[in-house]
């Protein structure tokens, strides 16, 4: 049976591609899906890549792959510099989680230096553009396999 990992994304991914690519780039959540999806495929792991601007909604994902998925990979958005809840899900979730951040936080505002999700991820990935989750994804699969 094929592993599985959630990619999950939060608020304003959405916009990927279209909103500041001067800092996100020009990449869409599409070609997120699609470089994901092969890394995965040389590990044989499914990924599955989803978005949301609701924070229940991002919870209702994590809660779904405690039974579904043995990895999760999340970009909380903003959601990662407010969101007990999101850390809560996660605390209660026993795969392996990764949190990835398309730039590099610590060089931006200061209210985006702290993350709630750091406290239960394994590893985090910051400042490697859209790269960075596929980088996830290869550290997943190791650990996966």
């Amino acid at each position: 049976m094929s592993k599985t990992v959630y990619i999950l994304n939060g608020p304003n991914l959405n916009l990927l591609g279209k909103r500041q690519p001067e800092i996100y780039g020009y990449d869409t959540l599409e070609d997120v899906a699609a470089n994901c999806a092969k890394v995965a495929e040389e590990f044989g792991i499914t990924s599955k890549l989803m978005q949301s601007n609701h924070e229940g909604q991002i919870i209702d994902w994590i809660h779904e792959a405690r039974e579904k998925a043995q990895g999760i990979i999340i970009n909380p958005g903003a959601f990662t510099h407010t969101s007990v809840a999101i850390l809560d899900a996660l605390n209660a979730y026993e795969g392996v989680v990764f949190e990835v951040h398309i730039s590099n936080v610590h060089k931006r505002e200061s209210f985006r230096h702290h993350s709630y999700v750091s406290l239960r991820a394994e590893g985090v990935m910051a400042g490697f553009g859209v790269e960075g989750y596929a980088l996830a994804m290869r550290r997943m699969g190791s650990l996966l396999k």
